[in-house]
């Protein structure tokens, strides 16, 4: 006997609608497994952190060296990088006329001062007027004036350092006819360094002279420099919001040069606080939070304020309490109330 059609088709259809609830039942039991992850427990912990900033490297001491006057190279003292003492002469310029005035200014005051020391001795004796001696002595001042004038024109005409340092390229030669305003050379004390960087508004309050400071230039990619917090700047930038900091730095070996860019980090005081691996926190839109384990194994989403990160790790301000139970690992397989399991690795269930 035939079985009819619609017969056959009826029961193919119940069978694999029980094969389909079979198995959406197993995925519900599999949905109840518990998921493997890593936690943590939180703890306050000793935590330093850093504020970071890119600063510009400063000489102690920096000018450009220039003339007073307008005049002839005769002799130059000096190579490009040389290093000079406070006082060397580093230019002589031709002073042949300043120095035959001198002479004749040298001779009018001696005769001047002559004749004053005349007088006075005929003063004394009264054989001439007490204002004929006045005006004598105020010809003798006006003479020793003039050679005192000239004698400064002439040192005019010696360029010095005005401190010790390091020489930059050289810019002129013997003969060249430089003018007030001529680049002789410029001029760097750089036995020490300073480097100013900016500082947040918000921050300032946690900078101080005296605190420890590191940088790096890219120069020296492997070397760290240490310095100190010297001054701050007593002005706000309005348009920044942020305050000039200024860090010295010995500079012994001169590796640090005016003009480098310097990241520094400034070390923050010790402080207790909630620290968690950066990993554990999970960051949807505006919104940051973690995975906080409760009693039964399950979790939930804990909203937290970060503050400062270091070394990966992140300061917790707000949203946890010390002791609570924190997913760092596996995060990304979580939903609030899923169950979780410290480092389990579930079994796959067989199927029939």
């Amino acid at each position: 006997m035939r079985i009819p059609t619609a017969i056959c088709a009826l029961a193919l259809l119940l069978s694999l609608s029980a094969c389909g609830k079979d198995e959406a039942a197993a995925n519900n039991r599999g949905d109840d497994r518990p998921v493997p992850v890593t936690t943590t427990r939180v703890q306050p912990r000793t935590f330093s952190d850093t504020l970071q900033a890119i600063g510009t490297a400063r000489a102690r001491e920096s000018i450009t060296v220039t003339a007073k006057v307008s005049e002839t190279v005769q002799r130059v003292h000096f190579d490009s990088g040389d290093e000079v003492g406070a006082g060397a002469v580093l230019v002589t310029l031709s002073g042949q006329a300043q120095q035959a005035a001198l002479t004749e200014a040298q001779a009018a005051a001696n005769e001047a001062d002559r004749l004053y020391r005349r007088q006075n001795e005929l003063a004394v004796q009264q054989l001439i007027a007490r204002a004929q001696l006045d005006t004598q002595r105020a010809v003798r001042d006006a003479a020793q004036a003039r050679v005192a004038q000239m004698r400064a024109a002439i040192g005019d005409r010696n360029i010095r350092a005005p401190f010790a340092g390091v020489l930059g390229i050289r810019q002129i030669s013997p003969g060249a006819l430089i003018t007030p305003g001529t680049v002789i050379a410029t001029l760097d004390d750089v036995s020490r360094m300073y480097v100013d960087f900016p500082v947040p508004e918000a921050a300032l309050a946690q900078v101080a002279p005296g605190q420890h400071i590191s940088g790096r230039v890219a120069a020296y990619p492997e070397r760290t420099f240490d310095g100190l917090v010297s001054t701050i700047d007593a002005r706000i930038d309005p348009a920044t919001r942020a305050v000039t900091v200024r860090a010295d730095f010995p500079n012994t070996d001169r590796a640090l040069r005016p003009g480098m860019l310097v990241n520094v980090e400034l070390h923050r005081s010790e402080r207790q606080a909630l620290l968690l691996p950066e990993i554990a926190i999970v960051q949807v839109g505006q919104k940051t939070f973690v995975y906080r384990v409760k009693a039964d194994h399950s979790v939930e989403q804990a909203e937290v304020a970060v503050g400062a990160r270091r070394d990966g790790q992140a300061e917790i301000v707000s949203g946890l309490k010390a002791g609570d139970r924190v997913v760092v690992d596996g995060t990304g397989k979580l939903r609030p109330g899923a169950s979780v399991a410290e480092g389990t690795t579930p079994t796959t269930p067989k199927r029939g």
